[in-house]
This record gives structure tokens, sequence and C-alpha cells, in this order.
């Protein structure tokens, strides 16, 4: 694909805030399909997926050292934000889910304590499973919850310059309950260090929206949208600052910046017509695509076949030169003990 000269044809920004040194993400402009983003989560965390990912921004890393954690965090209304960390221009920002990578986890750590934590405040959406359900047992889902939770002594509004955001509006309100969302999510792990530190996995998926509906009430040209998008930037660095450190530095944070989500629908209808017009029309009679495994299964096969034949050969010589005055020791006694009876 053609790389994308302004981000706001791509449709978006994927942004790397922090990752260890064991997820090898490459410096560069290459853009990635958003369909693709759950399958970039599951890669960095060592799982396998469907269809092979030829994108550059995405090296080998370390297989033996994955990271326990990977936490991400969708921010719609704006399609670039102003982090530190790598960045990759999004190609076709259709809505995707983590579902498969937290089915993934659940698969091959159901035995152990992994954290699964999917969560979409502005749409009352929680999905917490394993030890998520004990640890954010006390965290504010609803709005109402999330309203009460503002204005309690210890919440981010004692310590947050609001500038020109204001506590009596609603619009303001929802913008401000997800950042203190983001807070709450590290606060209460900081209490459950232990979970931090296990063999399993964890995944923390976040959908914050309420940057968009700032922009619709006042407009993306008001102080209020630069106000909040800056308290956003400082918010989400400051997060990932923590839950990197939470996790002794072996997690991956992610933010996606998405203007706004292009169809489903569309896309579906498009991907279906040319996966019927690629069975249908295959005027050149191509072989079917190379898989990336082939190669790795004929070595196993081969090499196993060569070995399994040099055994049987080794061991048929033997056995036809094999020397009958060579018994053991067994027979030889029982002879002798015959002959001299």
């Amino acid at each position: 694909s053609s790389l994308c000269l302004f981000p706001g044809v791509c449709g978006g920004e994927f942004n790397i805030l922090r990752s260890p040194q064991s997820v090898a993400f490459r410096d560069g402009s290459w853009p990635i399909p958003g369909e693709r983003i759950p399958d970039v989560a599951a890669l960095t965390m060592g799982f396998s997926v469907e269809e092979d990912l030829p994108w550059p921004g995405l090296g080998v890393g370390d297989l033996f050292h994955r990271p326990q954690a990977t936490v991400l965090v969708t921010v719609k209304g704006v399609d670039k934000l102003p982090v530190k960390g790598f960045s990759y221009p999004i190609e076709n920002a259709v809505p995707f889910s983590l579902d498969s990578v937290a089915n993934a986890i659940h698969t091959l750590f159901s035995e152990e304590t992994p954290v699964v934590l999917q969560l979409a405040p502005s749409e009352e959406r929680v999905y917490m499973v394993g030890k998520a359900n004990a640890v954010f047992e006390d965290l504010s889902v609803t709005l109402r919850q999330l309203r009460s939770r503002l204005f309690q002594d210890s919440s981010i509004l004692s310590s947050l310059p609001l500038n020109s955001l204001s506590r009596n509006n609603e619009v303001d309100l929802l913008f401000l309950s997800e950042l203190q969302v983001l807070h709450d999510i590290a606060s209460l792990l900081s209490r459950h260090k232990h979970l931090a530190k296990d063999h399993s996995p964890d995944l923390y998926s976040l959908e914050l929206s309420g940057l968009e509906e700032i922009g619709k009430r006042y407009g993306e040209d008001s102080q209020q949208f630069k106000d909040a998008s800056q308290i956003l930037v400082d918010s989400l660095q400051k997060f990932a600052d923590e839950m990197f450190n939470l996790y002794g530095g072996n997690a991956v944070v992610e933010v996606v910046a998405v203007k706004e989500f292009n169809s489903p629908l569309s896309r579906k209808t498009r991907s279906i017509l040319q996966a019927s017009q690629s069975k249908n029309e295959n005027p050149y009679n191509l072989a079917y695509p190379y898989n990336y495994d082939y190669s790795v299964i004929f070595n196993i096969v081969l090499w196993m076949m060569i070995g399994l034949a040099l055994a049987v050969i080794v061991i048929s010589y033997n056995l036809w030169n094999m020397d009958p005055g060579y018994d053991s020791i067994i027979y030889r006694m029982t002879n002798q003990k015959i002959r001299m009876d």
C-alpha cells in the first residue's frame, strides 16, 4: 500500500507510547490497516494470527520474553494526538475489538490469573473477566457512578487544571469522568501489584469519546477543545507511564486516535465482493497463496522421514548380520548347567 502523506486521509493515527525492549517497533510512517490493529496487539504478546501481517512497523523482537500486559486506548474525535513515541497512520479506520486477544489469553491461561478489562465509559459498556472482577469491582462504570466519583475528595478535579472547561456542563463532566477512569485503573492496580507480577498476560482496552463530544458541543476551533486535547494528552502520558512502571517496564501501551470510524457495513460488503471476484475470476490459473509455514512443515517431515529410514536400515543390517554365537549370559549359563547335570 502507498504511504499516506496526510494523516486525515488515512483516518487516524496508531501510537506506541511505551513498549519494552523485547518488542521491536520500528520508526517510520508505514500505514497500518485499521482492521489489523488487533493482530498487532496479538503478535506483540506472542500469540499467532490467522493471516500473516506484512507490516514493517513491527519487528520480530525477543521471542522468549513477551510483555506481561497490553494497554490500548482508543480516542474518538481527533485524528492525531501529540503524544510521545512511535506513530503510524491508520489506513481504513474501521471499528475493531480485542476480543480475539482476550479469547487467546483465556484459552492459554485459563488456570492462572489473567486480567481482562474492556471498557467504554460513555456507552456504559464494560467487560471484565478473571481477576479483573475482583480488582476493579469498585471501578465506576455507569455515567451516574462516574459523576458522583468526580465530586469526591480524591478525584482528579482537585489536581487537574480545568482552564476553560467547567464542572457544570454535562459534556465537560463526561470528558473528565473518562480521565477519572484512567486514574482509577492505575490506582486500583497499584493496590494489587501481585497481579502485574504473575505469569499470565493482562489486557486493557479502553474507548474514550469525551473529546469527540466536546468537539461537537463547542467546535474544534474552540478554546475548550484545545484545552481538553492538551489535558487528554497529559493524562494519557501519565497513565502510560504508571501502567508501564506497575508492570516493571514489561507492558505495551498504545493509543489509537480516530476522527470517526468508517462504516463497518460498507467495509464488509466490499471485502465480500473482493473475495467473490478472486474466487470466480482467475483467468491465469494461479496457484493458492504461499503459506509461510510451508518450509517449516516441509523440513520437519523431510528430516523425520530421512531419520526413520536410516534407523530402519541400520537396525535391519544389524539384525541380519547378528552372530548366533553371541548369546546372552543367561543362555550360556543355562547350557553349561544342563551339560554338568
